[in-house]
C-alpha cells in the first residue's frame, strides 16, 4: 500500500486517537503490516503522556530493524527517566546498528545526569556514529569541567567527523575569515573582467575571498593542442596548484563546481593499448586535502550520437573483455570551502530583496543527472553548453555575485552571469579564445546595458596594475 492510499486510511485524527488509547494502539499495532506500522510510528508526533509506553515497547522485539529504531525514537519523546535501562539494552546489544545509535541518542535525549556514565561509556564504542550521538548527549553538560576532560580524550580519535566536532566544541576551533569586505561584496576590479594570461601568474594578484562561484573545466591532459604535459603527474600539479589559488581566493562556505571526465590518450600503433586517465577520481583527494569539502556529484549525460563511438569493435566480435562502453558522461564535481558554518550562515549574509530575486522558481532538474546537449564551436574543441551554466550560476551563486572560471575557453559562463544578473571574472592564455570570449559576450545588444557595465578585456600587466 502506498503512502498516499496510507494517508487516507490512516489520518492524522485517527492516529491522535491511538496514541492517547493504550489498548487501542496495542490492538492496532497487533494487526498491521511493517509498511503500516512504520508509517505510524513517523507520524506519531508529540507524546506528551504515557499512554503510548506499553505499545512501543512491545515494538522493540519486531524483527524488522526500522519498526525498532523508530519505537526507540518515539520512546525518546517522552524524557522518562525509567526507560534508560530499556535505551542501554538496545543500544549494547541489538544487532542492527541503526537501532544501537538510536538508542544512544534516545540517552542523550533525557537530559538527565544519570544518563552520563552511560553515554561516557560510549565513547569508546567501535561504530563512529555511536560514538557521535554520544557525544552530542554529552556536550548539554559540557560546562562541567569532567565532562570536558572525558571529550579531550577524543581529540586524537581516528575519525576525522569526530575530531572535527570535538576541535570545535572542546577546543573552540573554527574556520576564520582573515577578509573584512562584506560576503555579498567582492574587489570591484574584477567587476566583468577577462585577463589574457598564464592562469597561475593572474592567480597571485586577486585578493583573498573574493570569489563567490567558481565554474571551470580545465584543459583536459593532452587531449588538446593547449594542453600538453611531459606526464600526468606534471598535470595533476598543475591543476593542484590552480585549485589552491582558487581555495584562496573563494568566500567562507561557497562553492566550487568542478566539470571533468576521463580522458583516452590512443594507443601509437595496434602493438599497443590506449591509456585512460581517472581525472575526476584522481584531483578528488587533493581537493579535500587542500580544504574543499565534497557536496556533491552531478552526472551530465550527452545524446550518444554526440560522441566518439568506442563499441564499433565489440559490436562486431561480442567477445567478453573487449567490451567499450560510449562514453556519453561527464561529471560536474561540487565542493564548498570548508567552514564550520552551515548554509544558512552564507544565505542570511544577503538581505532579503537579492534572496528573493535569486529564488530558482521555474521548474529545475530534481536529480543529480542532468541530461544536456553538448555544444560544438569553430574555435574552441570543448565549450560549455549555455544551459550547463546557467544551471550552475543558478544553483549556486546569488543575484549580484562574482563568478569565475579560471579557463575561461569561449567564455560561455561570462554569458551565463550576465543573463542572470551576476558578475564574472575570467582568465583564459589563447589569444584566439579571447577573440571568441569578445564575440559570445556581445553576441546580444542588451547584455550590457551601460557604459559603466562594459566587460573589461586587460593584459597581465595592466591586471597587476588594477589590483594594487
Amino acid at each position: 500500500m502506498n503512502r498516499a492510499t496510507l494517508s487516507k486510511q490512516v489520518n492524522k485524527e485517527m492516529i491522535d486517537e491511538l496514541k492517547n488509547n493504550t489498548q487501542a494502539l496495542l490492538s492496532f499495532l497487533q494487526n498491521q503490516n511493517d509498511g503500516t506500522i512504520v508509517y505510524v510510528l513517523e507520524k506519531l508526533g508529540h507524546l506528551e503522556n504515557g499512554y503510548s509506553k506499553e505499545p512501543l515497547l512491545n515494538l522493540l522485539n519486531n524483527q524488522n530493524e526500522n519498526i525498532r529504531a523508530l519505537a526507540v525514537k518515539n520512546l525518546a519523546k517522552m524524557s522518562d527517566i525509567s526507560l534508560l535501562p530499556v535505551f542501554v539494552k538496545y543500544a549494547s546489544k541489538d544487532e542492527s546498528t541503526k537501532v544501537r545509535r538510536e538508542a544512544v541518542s534516545a540517552v542523550g535525549r533525557l537530559r538527565n545526569e544519570k544518563a552520563i556514565p552511560t553515554l561516557i561509556n560510549f565513547l569508546t564504542d567501535s561504530d563512529p556514529k555511536v560514538v557521535m550521538q554520544a557525544i552530542r548527549g554529552l556536550l548539554v553538560f559540557a560546562d562541567r569541567p569532567d565532562i570536558k576532560q572525558e571529550l579531550k580524550k577524543l581529540l586524537n580519535h581516528s575519525n576525522e567527523l569526530i575530531k572535527e566536532v570535538i576541535n570545535k566544541e572542546v577546543n573552540g576551533f573554527s574556520y576564520k575569515s582573515n577578509n573584512s569586505q562584506k560576503h555579498d561584496e567582492f574587489p570591484s576590479f574584477l567587476r566583468n573582467t577577462v585577463v589574457q594570461g598564464d592562469v597561475q601568474e593572474v592567480l597571485k594578484f586577486v585578493p583573498d575571498e573574493s570569489i563567490h562561484l567558481t565554474f571551470t573545466s580545465p584543459p583536459y591532459y593532452n587531449a588538446r593542442d593547449y594542453s600538453i604535459y611531459q606526464s600526468y603527474a606534471e598535470y595533476l600539479n598543475f591543476l593542484e596548484s590552480v585549485f589552491k589559488e582558487v581555495h584562496r581566493v573563494t568566500k567562507e562556505g561557497r562553492f566550487f563546481v568542478l566539470n571533468t571526465s576521463p580522458i583516452i590518450i590512443p594507443r601509437i600503433s595496434r602493438a599497443h593499448a590506449s591509456k585512460r586517465y581517472p581525472i575526476p577520481y584522481d584531483i578528488h583527494p587533493l581537493l579535500v586535502k587542500m580544504g574543499w569539502e565534497f557536496i556533491d556529484d552531478i552526472v551530465w549525460v550527452k545524446p550518444e550520437a554526440s560522441v566518439k563511438n568506442r563499441n564499433a569493435g565489440f559490436l562486431q566480435h561480442r567477445k567478453p573483455l573487449g567490451y567499450k562502453p560510449n562514453a556519453v558522461s561527464e561529471m560536474l564535481m561540487v565542493y564548498r570551502k570548508k567552514t564550520d558554518k552551515l548554509i544558512d550562515w552564507n544565505i542570511h549574509q544577503y538581505n532579503w530583496d537579492k534572496v528573493k530575486r535569486s529564488k530558482i522558481l521555474d521548474k529545475y532538474e530534481t536529480t543529480n543527472i542532468w541530461r544536456i546537449d553538448p555544444t560544438f564551436d569553430r574555435i574552441h574543441s570543448a565549450v560549455f553548453p549555455i544551459e550547463l551554466c546557467n544551471r550552475v550560476v543558478k544553483f549556486y551563486s546569488f543575484v549580484g555575485d562574482l563568478v569565475f572560471d579560471p579557463f575561461a575557453g569561449s567564455g560561455t559562463l561570462g554569458r551565463a552571469a550576465v543573463n542572470l544578473d551576476r558578475n564574472f571574472f575570467l582568465i583564459e592564455k589563447e589569444a584566439k579564445y579571447i577573440s571568441r570570449i569578445k564575440e559570445e559576450l556581445y553576441k546580444g545588444n542588451n547584455l550590457f546595458n551601460s557604459k559603466n557595465n562594459q566587460p573589461n578585456f586587460v593584459d597581465i600587466k595592466t591586471f597587476i596594475s588594477l589590483s594594487k
